[in-house]
């Protein structure tokens, strides 16, 4: 017994230095800070007259065919603000049975959505411009960036881009972005 009271404060420091250094590999949740462009998402910036397309990918666990799938996600995005064609269907069955007396009743529901979306467009002057993996989980993002100046000077050379959709670009891209720094200005 009285060993044991000599040996313990060894014992609770030894246990609070094995502690100390085995959590200390490990970032905290509140340590890793993403970068603002993979909170801020998918989109048109008219602060620096471009858009920007983040792509994302989990779970797997070859480096470069995370970053390729994140690139290419990423591109995609940016496809999106320009055009998609998207179709949803959503099924809802709800029953109720009671019997004789009321006491005993069965329900059931089946609740069932699909989605499908379709975006296909030639984007020229489409740059990755930056990338990060989330420490927590591996999860791999790209940031795809098109300058709004290079798409406008480009604009005319995309074949895959039909005409109805080139000409409302061509159009309200420059207003759309003196709305949305209006809108900053707005909130600031």
């Amino acid at each position: 017994m009285k060993l044991i009271q000599k040996l313990w404060p060894i014992l609770l420091a030894l246990v609070g230095i094995a502690l100390s250094v085995g959590c200390s590999h490990h970032p905290r949740v509140s340590e890793v800070k993403e970068p603002e462009w993979v909170l801020k998402g998918s989109g048109a910036f008219p602060a620096d007259g471009s858009f920007h397309g983040v792509g994302m990918v989990s779970g797997v666990k070859n480096k470069a065919l995370a970053i390729t799938a994140a690139d290419n996600r990423a591109r995609a995005e940016i496809g999106k603000v320009f055009e998609v064609y998207t179709a949803s269907l959503m099924r809802d069955y709800m029953a109720s049975t009671t019997a004789g007396d009321f006491s005993a009743t069965s329900e059931e529901q089946h609740i069932e959505q699909a989605v499908k979306t379709f975006s296909s467009a030639t984007l020229s002057g489409v740059v990755i411009v930056d990338h990060w993996t989330d420490p927590r989980d591996g999860t791999v993002y790209s940031l795809a960036k098109l300058d709004l100046n290079h798409f406008q000077a480009s604009l005319d050379k995309m074949k895959e881009l039909n005409a109805e959709v080139r000409d409302y670009v061509r159009r309200n891209a420059e207003r759309a972005f003196q709305r949305l720094s209006a809108e900053e200005k707005k909130r600031r």
